[in-house]
């Protein structure tokens, strides 16, 4: 099990990203060469999930590089163009960790910029393995070792991070054990990250699943049918408190209900110190027009007006674990990411 297909590459002094509004339908590449480029690739979501973010904002820091020698910026210019890029998506930190991640290594100059910038993608890829590994085994050793029914919300997988997968990551690898019976798939709105992108994921596998209304989630838990949700995460609070696709603190209201567990699967690098509670993460608006039309066609009266966040926070107390590449942290044994790793445990 495996994808064929690759998130972003970096061939020929530009960065090749899979272009996500075209799937599920058509599988195409777009050209980022210049930061306008790059920034409209990221705000359009033709790139996107938290990891794959990381690594674009680290590779954007050379493309600007790049641009800065053909067009002879000064410095203050290169300057500015990073942080466009950096501040492009405010939610999700992952991206700004990339581009400062690499930011102090541009004194050294382009090439270890981008060799450091190719190093984000390649920990990436370890880090979701070690995820995937993780995961299955807390779900088989609290749920049972048997064939489990999992929901999962928005698109964790290969094409939100530089490979593989955090959520669908630990689906992946449960799937390899032959430890899955059904995925449930939330179609997530507004742009349906669920039912484009997971389902493609999952049918490129042959894991067996259903796609579901987001409304749809909450019943599908109460009922019974689901042993435990996953998600990933843009950014987890010092305390906990998590962001990640609308919709996913319903999962977790549902979850905590019906007493099963609900995961957040996300690196180390999603976790945000410097942000001390969920109260304190900046929320995208998008544009109204994504929720009151569909297909090209108005499906809202006229009159009617959007109101479009991208991103809800779940709190720390609703989340049963984190799951990340070093370590899963059970919330209700007080292991927050920031008694965590500001203990050094």
């Amino acid at each position: 099990m495996g994808s064929t297909y690759q998130t972003m590459e970096w061939r020929d002094d530009r960065l090749e990203l899979l272009d996500q509004r075209a799937l599920p339908t058509e599988l195409c590449y777009i050209e980022a060469t210049n930061v306008d480029l790059l920034i409209d690739a990221i705000v359009t979501l033709a790139v996107r999930g938290a990891p794959a973010l990381g690594a674009v904002g680290a590779f954007g820091v050379v493309i600007a590089m790049d641009q800065a020698k053909r067009e002879g910026w000064d410095e203050a210019r290169l300057s500015f163009e990073i942080d466009r890029i950096r501040n492009s998506r405010p939610t999700a930190v992952n991206l700004a960790w990339g581009v400062d991640r690499v930011r102090p290594l541009m004194a050294l100059g382009r090439d270890a910029v981008l060799a450091d910038a190719q190093a984000v993608a390649r920990e990436d890829q370890e880090a979701n393995h070690a995820m995937g590994k993780l995961g299955a085994d807390w779900l088989l050793a609290h749920i049972g070792d048997r064939k489990l029914r999992l929901l999962t919300h928005c698109n964790t997988g290969t094409l939100a991070t530089t490979g593989w997968g955090t959520a669908l990551g630990v689906i992946r690898e449960l799937a390899a054990r032959d430890r899955i019976e059904l995925i449930y798939v939330d179609e997530t709105r507004p742009l349906l990250q669920g039912s484009r992108l997971t389902a493609w994921e999952l049918a490129q596998d042959g894991i067996a699943h259903v796609v579901e209304p987001d409304g749809a989630a909450a019943s599908t838990i109460l009922r019974g049918m689901v042993d435990a949700a996953l998600i990933g995460a843009d950014r987890v609070a010092a305390n906990g408190d998590t962001a990640n696709k609308i919709g996913s603190v319903g999962v977790a209201l549902a979850c905590a209900d019906a007493g099963i567990p609900f995961l957040v699967v996300a690196p180390e690098s999603t976790v945000d110190l410097n942000t001390a509670h969920g109260d304190d993460i900046e929320i995208e608006l998008r544009g109204e027009d994504e929720v009151l039309n569909f297909a090209g066609q108005r499906t809202a009266p006229y009159e009617s007006k959007g109101f479009n966040p991208a991103f809800d926070v779940t709190p720390a107390r609703l989340i049963t674990a984190f799951v990340c590449e070093s370590i899963v942290l059970e919330v209700a044994k007080g292991q927050t990411p920031a008694k965590h790793w500001r203990s050094g445990s």
